[in-house]
Order: C-alpha cells, then sequence, then structure tokens
C-alpha cells in the first residue's frame, strides 16, 4: 500500500499552526516590553514585593504537595482496592474546577462561616485574607498536578524491581525511598514542574479566597491584573519576568530530568 505523500506535510502544517498560535501571544510580550521597561517594572517596589510573594508562597506549597502527595500518590499506584477509580477521580476534580469555584470553595470550608471556621476561629487561627491563604489557595489547585503525575510515575515501574527489594529483606517503607522514589524521580520532578507553573500562575482561587494585598496576599497574577487598567507597560513587564520565571524553572527540570525526564501520560 503507497503512503500518501500529503499527510507528512500535513503532520508539519500541524504542528507549525499549533506552535505559531501557542508562542505567538509569548513572543508578543517581549516584542512590546523593551529592556527599559522590564527593568522599570523590577524597580517597582510593589512588583518585587509580589515576586517574592509568588515565589515563596509557591515553594510552600510545593514542599506541602510533594510531602503528603509522593506517598499518597505511592499508594494509589502499588493498592488496588474497591473504589480506587473514584478516588483518583476526586483527586483529578480540582483539574476541572473553573478558579472562581475553587476560590468559593475554600471559602465555604475554611471562612469564618464555613465548615470548619468556628473550629478555626476558637483555636485562633485565622486563614482568610492571609499569606497562609494563598499557600492553601496555590496547595489546592496545583496538587493534582503533581498527584496524577507521580501516580503515574509510581505505575510505570517494575513491580519485579519492588519484590526484589522486599526479598532481600527491605520494608515497605524502605523500598519506597530507596527503590521507588529514585527510580521515579524523573517522573516526580515533571510533575514537580507542572504544579509549580500552575501555583505561579494560580490568580482566581486566589483572588477570591485570599484578597489582594501588597506584601500579604498580592501575588504576581493579582499584581499584574492590579496594573492592567492603569499602566498596560508595567502589566506587561510583570508579566514577562513571570515568564521568564516559569521557563528558567521548566527549563532546569528538563535539564536535571536528563534525556528521559519526560512528563508522563496521566493514565
Amino acid at each position: 500500500m503507497t503512503q500518501a505523500r500529503w499527510f507528512p506535510p500535513l503532520l508539519f502544517a500541524a504542528l507549525a499552526v499549533a506552535l505559531v498560535f501557542l508562542l505567538l501571544p509569548i513572543v508578543a510580550i517581549f516584542v512590546d516590553t523593551g529592556p527599559g521597561d522590564l527593568l522599570a517594572s523590577l524597580d517597582d517596589p510593589a512588583a518585587l514585593d509580589a515576586l517574592v510573594l509568588s515565589l515563596w508562597t509557591s515553594a510552600l506549597a510545593l514542599a506541602i504537595i510533594v510531602l503528603v502527595g509522593t506517598p499518597a500518590a505511592y499508594g494509589l499506584a502499588t493498592r488496588r482496592f474497591r473504589g480506587r477509580s473514584l478516588v483518583i477521580t476526586l483527586v483529578e476534580l480540582p483539574l476541572v474546577l473553573p478558579p472562581a469555584v475553587a476560590g468559593i470553595g475554600l471559602l465555604a470550608a475554611l471562612g469564618p462561616n464555613g465548615l470548619l471556621g468556628a473550629s478555626l476561629e476558637d483555636a485562633g487561627l485565622r486563614i482568610v485574607l492571609t499569606t497562609a491563604s494563598v499557600v492553601l489557595a496555590l496547595t489546592f489547585v496545583a496538587a493534582p498536578f503533581y498527584l496524577r503525575q507521580a501516580e503515574a510515575a509510581f505505575s510505570a515501574l517494575d513491580p519485579s524491581w519492588l519484590e526484589a527489594s522486599r526479598t532481600l529483606g527491605a520494608g515497605e517503607a524502605t523500598t519506597f525511598a530507596r527503590v521507588a522514589v529514585p527510580t521515579a524521580l524523573p517522573g516526580l520532578i515533571a510533575g514537580l514542574a507542572l504544579a509549580w507553573g500552575r501555583a505561579l500562575g494560580e490568580f482566581g482561587a486566589t483572588l477570591m479566597f485570599a484578597g489582594s494585598f501588597r506584601g500579604v496576599t498580592q501575588t504576581v497574577p493579582l499584581a499584574i491584573y492590579e496594573r492592567f487598567a492603569t499602566d498596560f507597560t508595567a502589566a506587561l513587564g510583570l508579566s514577562a519576568v513571570l515568564v521568564a520565571v516559569s521557563a528558567a524553572i521548566l527549563l532546569t527540570v528538563k535539564l536535571a530530568s536528563g534525556p528521559s525526564g519526560r512528563v508522563l501520560a496521566a493514565r
């Protein structure tokens, strides 16, 4: 059977259209933002406050996600139990929630009049409109990206490696720490990159749950939104900074993961 000559060019044309569509808005940010405007945006104390807040709150959210999500994903990957598909679906649910719904949900759960609001108030904990609420919002929206990727990475492991470790006398905790995690590390790092990128770009849930107060809850996306109507050039400058930071994170992850550090497809 002869191969259709038109099909390979069609593939390249489709790839070219996709690349142009995806890259054009990003390139436009840097074309419209000259070096002087970019440096001016970095000289703005409010912009620096937002950038610092975004970096450290997203890093804290990632630490929480990794500490809790890694063993949780390993449990999902290595256990077969009734209702497992439902659990995975519930883990994935925040992926498809509109940001506004995520913010409303966090308020309904942790706000002053929420499900746990009274208990938190009695314990002397004030969550809403604080930096802690930013961390919780970022954790909520970013965690499913890491959990699903980590579960796929652990599921891809050869079960015989885990069995061999246990046969040699290692307990399950030791097997998890010394065999499963190091072997699945490229996939875990890829999931970390996805989660970090999602956390850095989070806007809607943070705005509704944490508000936008300079130095307290105003992350870079919120600062961009604030400047959008009054100083579009400053908004472009901050956008360029956020794109550069996100690209640096992605490049670092690619280099750290090596040739095998591909994002595993979520099954």
